[in-house]
């Protein structure tokens, strides 16, 4: 009797174990994780990739790149690495001053192996397990690095051979099954088959499985969106299939044009950012093959942008405008959740009512980032800011207010959550603006 107890009790707390563990937060206390089918950061915030990629497996003496990535916007830097199946081989010393470059830089950095794209179809392309093989060798440049690393195992890992395409689910979770036990915690990214761009829908089908297969739940999708997404309709559909099934997603590549046809980056650009995804466009410079113009600059020269560079930063729904800094560097953004009060002790307070202080937190060509502080001199229940916009500025959009923009004078409001304040308490909210030369620091009004 006893041993049946201690065998049903046992039964029990194994149950119990395994609800725990399925029930436990997506994302883990350090890093990147998922969490209701977003990408988040260690405290939960969601991050919102916009980024490039950067062919350093090609070019490994541009490494002023990051920098000038960083210098328009950017908040992730896709980079480009060889297992040395087909490229000589990025070693660990090589990897780790990738890293340093993307931290010193403030960009998340996305490394991927290049070696397996079109696998099945292109002959010198290598499976995922050599991918991973590779990962397991230059694991010490990237273990801790959690929170600015994130991993996509390999490019495009199969062509469009349809027979070996069915081996995408069962290749993809053993890859990921393979870096876990090795012990990598970061946020795995994985390619869709058909070079990337999943026309049969293997991995739109699989995704649930693939996913689940991971056991920390801490694995993204990524689709590339070249000549088969011509139509609007057609990216609609693929990235709301994904947000629907609560399944995290990101555009980890897309260009303007294609010799596969003429994607539509306007549409792909537009829903990303109202369905909250992210998107890494291809590529900063340096491509041949008949595809050169989709190079973002000439000659890895940040002060020659071609028409694809000038769209995908400076264009409606581009990076400059909607690239808002990782958390783990200081930045936040709209995504954020909203403190349920203001995180400053009082101090001293102001005369009058209240009085607010303008800051520049980032700057690139033709944006900027601003933060607004503002401080009550007497207790007060909600705020108003008022300044006026330099010449050829504008902001377009703004977290932790609710901010209005007439001709070139700019109101910012209290969020409700941050608008009550003692005397001497602060608060503060943030923006994305524009500019066509300096940026200017305005006089600011504040009434309460």
């Amino acid at each position: 009797m006893i041993k049946r107890l201690l065998i049903a009790l046992g039964s029990v707390l194994t149950l119990v174990a395994a609800l725990l563990a399925y029930t436990l937060p997506a994302h883990a206390d350090t890093g990147f994780g998922i969490s209701d089918g977003r990408l988040v950061d260690a405290s939960g915030n969601d991050f919102v990739i916009r980024g490039v990629s950067h062919p350093h497996a090609w070019y490994t003496h541009q490494t002023g790149a990051f920098a000038d990535i960083k210098s328009l916007g950017a908040n992730t830097v896709r980079v480009v690495l060889s297992s040395g199946d087909q490229w000589q081989e990025n070693d660990v010393d090589d990897v780790a001053d990738i890293v340093a470059e993307c931290k010193a830089n403030r960009l998340i950095c996305m490394l991927e192996v290049h070696d397996t794209t079109g696998y099945g179809e292109a002959a010198a392309a290598v499976p995922l397990d050599r991918a991973v093989d590779y990962w397991l060798r230059v694991q010490d440049a990237v273990e801790g690095e959690e929170d600015h690393i994130l991993v996509n195992i390999g490019n495009e890992p199969y062509g469009n051979d349809a027979t070996v395409n069915q081996g995408w689910a069962g290749d993809t979770s053993a890859a990921i099954r393979r870096l876990r036990d090795a012990g990598f915690d970061h946020t795995l990214v994985v390619d869709a088959p058909n070079w990337g761009q999943d026309w049969q829908g293997i991995m739109r089908d699989n995704a649930r499985s693939v996913f689940d297969s991971d056991p920390h739940r801490n694995t993204i999708f990524s689709i590339h969106m070249y000549g088969v997404y011509a139509q609007e309709s057609t990216v609609v559909s693929y990235l709301e299939s994904f947000v629907d099934a609560g399944l995290p997603l990101l555009v980890g590549e897309f260009g303007h044009d294609h010799s596969d046809g003429n994607p539509d980056e306007d549409a792909i650009m537009a829903h990303t950012e109202r369905l909250g995804l992210g998107y890494i466009g291809w590529s900063w410079s340096g491509n041949g093959g008949g595809v050169e113009y989709l190079d973002m600059v000439e000659d890895f020269d940040v002060n020659r942008l071609t028409p694809w560079g000038e769209r995908i930063f400076h264009g409606p729904d581009g990076i400059a405008s909607t690239a808002v800094e990782a958390p783990v560097y200081g930045g936040g953004g709209p995504t954020d959740p909203p403190t349920e009060e203001p995180t400053e002790e009082p101090t001293d307070p102001p005369a009058g009512d209240c009085e607010a202080s303008y800051a520049v937190t980032g700057q690139w060509n033709n944006g900027f980032q601003g933060e607004v502080t503002v401080t009550a001199g007497a207790p007060i229940t909600g705020w108003t800011v008022t300044w006026t916009l330099g010449s050829g500025e504008s902001v377009s959009h703004a977290w932790n207010a609710s901010v209005n923009t007439s001709g070139s004078t700019v109101t910012a409001t209290d969020a409700g959550y941050n608008g009550t304040l003692a005397a001497g308490q602060s608060t503060s909210f943030g923006f994305i603006g524009t500019h066509n030369g300096s940026v200017s620091t305005p006089a600011l009004s504040c009434t309460a």
